[in-house]
């Protein structure tokens, strides 16, 4: 009987969890803990590593990227430029106070940015920091293949979220194979021992199965429910195909046409306006023929650009080399892609002129798209975190006169005001826009 048993190693593995389970009364149980709990670490695996790419995405991807310059300086090998690890993770919570404590390369790096104020991040966590950071040092660029160069970015680089899920899934469907297997193989062991057994209880009335779908179901069903309903109305990485193709990466980027020489509401304006075919002809009368860099849509096709004039014309009737007759025209049926809520109120003016909001803090590097597409999701929560960091340009802004109080209040030194700079100090005063009512529900609610 020795010999049979080591002559066949599965017959004796089988043999000895047979004995094991005779032995050990409590296994049952503690399979089903176990199945439990590996099916909750592979969870939570699998959320701790997108935790980094998720919080990189919510708080930073708005100003900064990874290898390149965008309102913020690149992220990668931030950590190296830092003297020390504590001091930046004071700079990402509140980068004023540190500008403030006088840090030598805390204030470089201000004034090197046209003292451009970064948001604060005060409820970040040093895990969550250290997230991020560990995501932006594993960060590698997306392999591009010959077929991509010279036209726009990649964007078929997934999410291996999805791979996880399933490998999860796959993971908790077999724990609970085996422990339908382990109450099998017990039920075995105690027939052959004449242990009167229990008949098995069904599955769909086990109780620890019951309890493990449950769960799962709840987890899942209560993610995928509160994703959609935040996302709801939210279009941002919106890119519509346009009845004319329009580069902003030739008008605002290469040839350097000021945003309001076409959107002209936007200084004295709710909203910032889409240009008429009189403004585009004021060039293209005279403007027949691109000659510029190649043009490619979001999906890599190659646009010709003199065609597009051309279709430009057919809009204007307009023939090249005759008079043009704007009663020819017909408007252009642009396609509308940055829509707010009916009930939220946004006034290009305040923000522009009055609020001096670069056009690229909510737009993106508009001058580097050859198609434009939402860059920020505009929900309320960015919006309002905006109002909570962002400073205005208070005391010599003519827009805030009317605010007596905080005027007093920094002349008596009441309200905080950083001093930053080398020899030449300057003053930055500490007045940020939920101060001034930028979080007031009907200042955008009304």
């Amino acid at each position: 009987m020795l010999c049979h048993t080591f002559a066949n190693p599965f017959l004796y593995l089988l043999q000895l969890y047979v004995y094991m389970i005779h032995h050990t009364r409590t296994l049952k149980r503690t399979a089903a803990k176990i199945a439990l709990l590996l099916s909750l670490v592979l969870t939570t695996s699998v959320l701790y590593a997108q935790d980094g790419k998720a919080l990189f995405s919510q708080n930073c991807a708005s100003c900064h990227a990874i290898n390149k310059d965008l309102t913020g300086p690149a992220l990668k090998g931030v950590e190296d430029r830092w003297p020390n690890k504590q001091l930046l993770y004071k700079w990402i919570r509140n980068n004023q106070e540190v500008i403030k404590s006088g840090d030598p390369y805390a204030v470089n790096l201000y004034n090197t940015w046209n003292k451009t104020q970064m948001n604060l991040f005060p409820s970040l966590t040093d895990a969550e920091i250290e997230a991020i950071l560990k995501y932006i040092r594993e960060y590698k660029d997306p392999v591009v293949t010959d077929a991509d160069k010279g036209g726009p970015d990649d964007k078929s680089s997934g999410n291996n979220g999805l791979l996880f899920g399933v490998l999860t899934l796959i993971l908790t469907i077999v724990a609970l194979i085996l422990l339908q297997v382990n109450s099998n193989l017990k039920k075995l062991a105690d027939d052959k021992e004449g242990v009167p057994a229990k008949d098995p209880v069904p599955f769909y009335k086990n109780k620890t199965y019951i309890a493990l779908i449950a769960v799962v179901l709840f987890v899942v069903g209560g993610y995928y429910t509160i994703e959609g309903a935040i996302g709801l109305g939210r279009q941002k990485d919106y890119q519509p195909e346009q009845p004319v193709f329009f580069s902003h990466k030739v008008h605002a980027g290469i040839n350097q046409i000021n945003c309001m020489y076409c959107h002209g509401g936007v200084w004295e304006s709710k909203h910032a306006g889409v240009p008429s075919l009189n403004v585009c002809m004021n060039c293209h009368t005279a403007i027949s023929e691109y000659n510029g860099p190649k043009l490619y849509t979001a999906e890599g096709k190659e646009i010709d650009g003199t065609t597009e004039i051309q279709r430009l014309y057919e809009y204007a009737g307009f023939t090249k080399g005759k008079p043009w007759d704007p009663s020819k025209a017909k408007p252009v049926e642009w396609i509308k892609i940055h829509n707010l809520p009916d009930h939220v109120a946004f006034n290009h003016a305040q923000h522009i002129r009055a609020g001096k909001v670069q056009c690229q803090t909510c737009h993106g590097e508009i001058q580097k798209m050859d198609e434009v597409k939402q860059f920020a999701d505009l929900s309320m929560g960015w919006c309002v975190n905006c109002h909570r960091t962002t400073k205005v340009q208070f005391t010599s802004n003519g827009f805030y006169s009317i605010y007596k109080k905080y005027h007093n209040d920094l002349k008596k030194e009441k309200i905080d005001s950083v001093t930053v700079g080398g020899t030449e100090k300057e003053s930055i005063d500490s007045v940020t826009v939920e101060m001034i009512g930028g979080t007031d529900c009907q200042k955008c609610h009304y």
